[in-house]
C-alpha cells in the first residue's frame, strides 16, 4: 500500500493505454482488466505513480494495456524485477501480474520469495490451470487427468494450489476471487491494494479457447449459490441458495452441516482474517465436489514491510560510518584483502624459468659450470642457460625515477611525474636516503582515498612500504621468478652506486635480444 499524494479524482480511462486490447474474444482477462482501471481510480494514485510488472503468458501483455508505467519481463522473474523497483522507489504502487504457468514453475522460486520478504507489492496471479500462449499444455494447477497436448493420457501429476503455496510462504494477504464476478474482482484488489505489505490474489480465469469452463463446475450462475463460500472477516461461514449451508470443525476437519434458514448453529466456523495460518491454510484447502470453494480474503496481517527495514539499516549504517564512499565501504574490516595480478609480460616466460632460477640459487659459486652443462643438454636452447643466468649488474635500464621526501604531498608528485615520465617509479626516502617506500602510477590511480586533499595528504598513504630489492649479483632468472611470484611489474636493484629500476620488460628484451 502507498498513499496517495495528489488531491485529483482520477477517473478508469485515464489509466488505459492506447494500444488495442488483443486477447481472444470470451476470455476473463477482460473483467479483471476492467476492475484493475477501476481499483487505480478508487486508490487515487495517478497513472505515473503505478508500476505493473508481468512474466510471460497471455495475462502478461497487462502492462500494454494501463496507462501507467510497465514492464514486460523474462518468464518468471517479474517478482525478482518488481523488488528492485520497490526497494529502489518505494513510494510507487507496484503490482505484478502472472499466471499460474509463469508464476508456479519457472517462476515458484522467485514468487516465494518475494511473498516470504513481505515487500509492499501486489502479485495478481491469473489461474486457467493451462498454458494458454503456447497452445494449451498442461500447467502446475491442471487437475490431475487432464487430457492436453503434453499429457494425452491425462496428467499424472498433483496439481499446486497457489493460496497454499502463498499461506505457506507466510504471505500477509492472500485472498482469491474470479472472473465471472467483477464487482467481487474489483472489491478484492481494491482490498489488496491498501494493504501494506505483499498481498496476494489467485483471479480463477476462464481460457476460452484452450481450457473454456475449468471453473464452470463451481462459478457458474446456475450452481455457485452451493458451491462458493464468501470468507467476511467476524462471520460464520454460510453458504447455499437458503443460506442453510454451514461448515464447523471436528478437531481439525472440516465438516458440511446444513439447518434452517436463519437458524444457524452457534459452532459454525467463524472467519479471522488474522487468525493462525492453520486456518487460513485450512481455508485453501476447501474443493469442490466434498467443499464449497473459499472466496474473499484468506488472510490480512501486519507485519514490518521488506524496504522500510532495508532503508532504516541503511540510514543506521551511514549514521553510524564517518565515511560512507564506496571506496571506504570496500576497504572496511579485516575481511578484506588486495589480489595482485601476477605480470602479464613474465607469464609465459615465468614458467619456463621457474626450476632454472631456483636451481641457479641453490648451486651458488658453482654455476657458470651448471650453467654450461644446461647448455649442453638437448632440452635447452643453446645459450639461453647462459643468458638467464646473466648477473642483474650487466643490464641497463631506462626507466626513470622520481626521489621524494615521506612527507612529500601527493599533489607535489603528481606534477614532478607530470612534467617528467609519467610512468616514472617514485622512490619514498628517508632523511638518511634510505629507501622507506616505492609509489607506481597504478598506485596514483587506484589507492588514492576518496575525499582526500591532494595538496596536503603525504604520498606515503599510497606507497608499498619496505620494498624488497635485488642485489646485482641476483640473477635475470632469479628477477623474472621474484616478479612473477610477488606481481610485480618492476624491481628495485640496489648497490652502492644507487638504485637502478629494471621492469619485466627490461627483463625480457635484454632475453629477446641476448639469446642466440
Amino acid at each position: 500500500m502507498t498513499t496517495a499524494t495528489a488531491t485529483k479524482t482520477w477517473k478508469r480511462q485515464d489509466f488505459a493505454s492506447d494500444q488495442d486490447v488483443r486477447w481472444c474474444p470470451g476470455c476473463g482477462d477482460y473483467v479483471v482488466l476492467s476492475a484493475v482501471h477501476r481499483t487505480l481510480a478508487a486508490i487515487g494514485r495517478g497513472p505515473h505513480e503505478n508500476v505493473f510488472i508481468s512474466g510471460i503468458g497471455c495475462s502478461s501483455r497487462f502492462p500494454y494495456y494501463l496507462g501507467t508505467y510497465g514492464f514486460h519481463s523474462v518468464h518468471g522473474r517479474a517478482p525478482a524485477i518488481a523488488s528492485g523497483v520497490k526497494v529502489c522507489r518505494p513510494d510507487l504502487s507496484v503490482w505484478i501480474v502472472t499466471g499460474d504457468g509463469d508464476g508456479l514453475s519457472i517462476g515458484a522460486n522467485h514468487l516465494l520469495h518475494v511473498l516470504r520478504r513481505n515487500i509492499d507489492v501486489n502479485v495478481l496471479l491469473f489461474n486457467n490451470r493451462i498454458y494458454g500462449l503456447t497452445k494449451g499444455q498442461y500447467s502446475p494447477a491442471s487437475e490431475q487427468g487432464k487430457v492436453t497436448k503434453t499429457s494425452p493420457m491425462g496428467s499424472i501429476e498433483q496439481p499446486i494450489n497457489p493460496l497454499s503455496f502463498a499461506i505457506a510462504s507466510q504471505a500477509t494477504f492472500v485472498a482469491r476471487t474470479y472472473d465471472a464476478d467483477p464487482k467481487h474482482v474489483a472489491a478484492i484488489l481494491q482490498r489488496a491494494a491498501q494493504h501494506k505489505g505483499v498481498s496476494f490474489v489467485e483471479i480463477y480465469q476462464n481460457c476460452k479457447i484452450f481450457n473454456d469452463g475449468t471453473f464452470n463446475a463451481v462459478t457458474n450462475r446456475d450452481v455457485r449459490s452451493d458451491r462458493i463460500v464468501f470468507l467476511e472477516h467476524g462471520k460464520p461461514l454460510t453458504f447455499g441458495a437458503l443460506g442453510n449451508k454451514g461448515i464447523t470443525l471436528n478437531g481439525v476437519d472440516p465438516v458440511v452441516v446444513e439447518f434452517e434458514p436463519g437458524n444457524p448453529p452457534a459452532d459454525l466456523l467463524v472467519h479471522d482474517e488474522t487468525a493462525s495460518v492453520g486456518l487460513s491454510f485450512l481455508l485453501t484447502r476447501l474443493a469442490h465436489p466434498d467443499f464449497p470453494e473459499a472466496m474473499g480474503v484468506f488472510r490480512a496481517v501486519e507485519k514490518p514491510v521488506y524496504e522500510d527495514e532495508l532503508h532504516a539499516q541503511i540510514a543506521k549504517a551511514r549514521e553510524n560510518s564517518k565515511d560512507t564512499s564506496l571506496h571506504a565501504l570496500l576497504r572496511r574490516g579485516a575481511e578484506t584483502w588486495t589480489i595482485k595480478p601476477p605480470a602479464a609480460e613474465g607469464e609465459a616466460v615465468r614458467g619456463e624459468v621457474e626450476s632454472l632460477g631456483d636451481a641457479l640459487e641453490e648451486v651458488g659459486p658453482e654455476k657458470d659450470s651448471y650453467i654450461a652443462d644446461l647448455d649442453e643438454d638437448e632440452g635447452v636452447p643453446e645459450g639461453v642457460a647462459r643468458v638467464l643466468g646473466t648477473e642483474l649488474s650487466e643490464l641497463t635500464s631506462d626507466s626513470d625515477t622520481v626521489r621524494v621526501s615521506a612527507d612529500t604531498p601527493i599533489g607535489q608528485v603528481l606534477e614532478e611525474m607530470r612534467a617528467g615520465d609519467a610512468l616514472a617509479t617514485v622512490l619514498v626516502c628517508a632523511e638518511d636516503d634510505k629507501i622507506v617506500g616505492i609509489v607506481t602510477e597504478r598506485d596514483l590511480l587506484h589507492r588514492i582515498p576518496d575525499g582526500v586533499d591532494l595538496k596536503t595528504a603525504p604520498i606515503t598513504i599510497v606507497m608499498t612500504p619496505n620494498p624488497e630489492t635485488l642485489e646485482p649479483s641476483d640473477t635475470v632468472a632469479h628477477a623474472l621468478n621474484f616478479a612473477g611470484a610477488r606481481g610485480y611489474r618492476r624491481v628495485l636493484v640496489v648497490s652502492e652506486e644507487g638504485v637502478t629500476v629494471l621492469t619485466v620488460g627490461d627483463l625480457l628484451d635484454f632475453i629477446r635480444t641476448s639469446a642466440p
